[in-house]
């Protein structure tokens, strides 16, 4: 079966249309690899392993950044065999059962060496997924689960430096708005102490990444955290009060915690910052909680 990877010539899609999906592909990620198993990924596929210029052997050059690839995400008996013709996508590769795999990349990739990387990233994560079992239903939705894993496991940043725009024309590899992208990678810098900004060459990359790395932060200012800012505490108090005079009551769709009643007491249900995971807590002021996915110690006030 082929995935196909896509490239855009039309104007580029911004913003963030895609979040709900992209934090469930972060949730079902640190499920399927476990804490640990993430943690194992916590150094990104280095820029010198995925440099390709123009006096590099096509075919050599190609099959030594996917070696570099696969090594990055830890797929040691998978062989990548590199192929180039023209297609409507980016790119493309059989899922078989191994251990050899055949990528095909767009002709145009011919004279847009530095962009090899990039698709390389994305194609070579759908074998890592096909491995793990790992897939949304629909074409879309697992392609966004390809490209969040890909920057998520540190590949992926080479997708988000391929995106260039201009006044006449534009450039994007991926499924994922150059935001998102950049809000994944957040996620990631967050999670593991990583500055990616100077690897970026595309300056349209830099002003994706802070732009999503702005939407990230605001993930760990919801309450019941702590960091959480004056007037979402406010809403977050009037909210409390509702479900305690009105147990049961309808919560706010608006909000990203919710109420419940139980026997012993009132609880909030709240996503993880970090994983998405749900996580439920008694409301009594100060607590502390640990998600018990990515093991992430939250400071709340309930």
């Amino acid at each position: 079966m082929a995935d196909e990877g896509r490239s855009t010539g039309s104007p580029v899609v911004h913003g963030f249309p895609h979040l709900d999906t992209v934090r469930s592909a972060i949730t079902a990620l640190y499920r399927r690899l476990s804490y640990d198993g993430v943690r194992g990924y916590a150094t990104s596929l280095a820029p010198v392993d995925a440099a390709f210029c123009d006096q590099d052997d096509l075919y050599l050059g190609s099959q030594q950044v996917a070696r570099a690839v696969v090594r990055h995400l830890h797929l040691p008996d998978a062989r990548m065999i590199v192929g180039f013709r023209a297609m409507e996508h980016a790119a493309g590769v059989e899922l078989t059962a191994g251990p050899e795999y055949f990528v095909e990349l767009n002709d145009r990739f011919r004279t847009h060496r530095r962009d090899i990387g990039a698709a390389l990233s994305h194609e070579v994560t759908h074998v890592l997924l096909h491995r793990l079992g790992l897939e949304f239903p629909g074409t879309r939705d697992n392609e966004i689960l390809t490209d969040t894993v890909t920057t998520y496991l540190g590949a992926g940043w080479l997708l988000l430096d391929a995106f260039r725009e201009d006044r006449v024309s534009s450039q994007k590899l991926g499924y994922l708005t150059p935001e998102e992208f950049g809000y994944v990678l957040a996620k990631r810098a967050f999670a593991f102490d990583e500055d990616p900004s100077p690897w970026f060459t595309s300056p349209q990359a830099y002003e994706a990444y802070a732009k999503g790395r702005a939407q990230a932060l605001q993930d760990t200012r919801q309450p019941p955290l702590t960091a959480a800012g004056w007037a979402g505490r406010r809403r977050y108090a009037k909210g409390r009060r509702h479900a305690l005079d009105r147990p049961g009551a309808p919560a706010d769709p608006g909000v990203p915690y919710a109420f419940e009643s139980g026997p012993d007491g009132l609880r909030v249900s709240f996503a993880c910052p970090v994983c998405h995971q749900r996580i439920r807590v008694p409301v009594r002021g100060r607590v502390r909680a640990r998600c018990g996915l990515c093991r992430t110690v939250l400071d709340c006030d309930t």
